[in-house]
């Protein structure tokens, strides 16, 4: 299976926890949660080093770039999102809470790519991010057939541990300055699964609060 694998959009559902692209009509939404939660995730965002250049990234800048890598095959940029009209009457119109993105996709020998995740605080405690990150695991063995997904985290990074831990991805050592962080070129652990050491659904395994 190539690169013709997928065609986006591609949607995900677990109950009420759906994976879904972003849209123009999410704007307002992620707005309030990163103006809210701007002391929650600060210490995790990825940053612009200065030897990059000032750029002024808009919203639809970022939804722009996001299609463009999903439908060259090289990303999965998910929405994290709560369907409030689960199970009653399911909707597409969901609830943005945070974000869940397969990043780096790289196929031939390789077939290989990374996830990032991060989620709104008044939603964390509950599993959703643990949720949503098996969710793309499953998608990604069990559809694209990938056959390496790496995590990277924080060594402070608490609570993203314990998403890797959870869902069971085995500590594959450090990656120098790998990211520039918070401001910083900033270390990293490395956190790997392989398709040969996945369960049948990662997703199958969880339940949220």
């Amino acid at each position: 299976m190539a690169e013709a694998a997928f065609r986006w959009p591609v949607v995900l559902r677990n109950g009420a926890v759906v994976l879904r692209p972003y849209s123009r009509a999410d704007e307002a939404a992620y707005n309030e949660i990163r103006t809210h939660n701007q002391a929650w995730l600060q210490p995790w965002d990825a940053t612009t080093p200065p030897e990059a250049g000032r750029s002024q990234y808009t919203f639809a800048d970022m939804v722009r770039n996001h299609q463009q890598l999903a439908k060259a095959c090289r990303a999965l940029p998910w929405a994290l999102t709560w369907d409030d009209r689960w199970p009653g009457h399911p909707s597409l119109r969901t609830r943005l809470i945070g974000q869940v993105g397969v990043n780096g996709i790289t196929w031939g020998s390789s077939r290989s790519a990374s996830i990032g995740y991060w989620i709104d605080q008044r939603w964390a405690g509950r599993g959703l991010v643990t949720m949503g990150v098996a969710m793309a695991v499953d998608y990604c063995f069990g559809h694209l057939r990938l056959h390496r997904l790496e995590i990277d985290v924080l060594p402070e990074n608490g609570p993203s541990h314990r998403v890797v831990e959870k869902l069971g991805f085995q500590p594959d050592g450090g990656r120098r300055a790998m990211l520039h962080i918070n401001g910083t070129w900033r270390d990293h652990d490395a956190f790997v699964m392989t398709a040969d050491e996945a369960p049948p659904s990662l997703a199958a395994q969880l339940s949220i609060r």
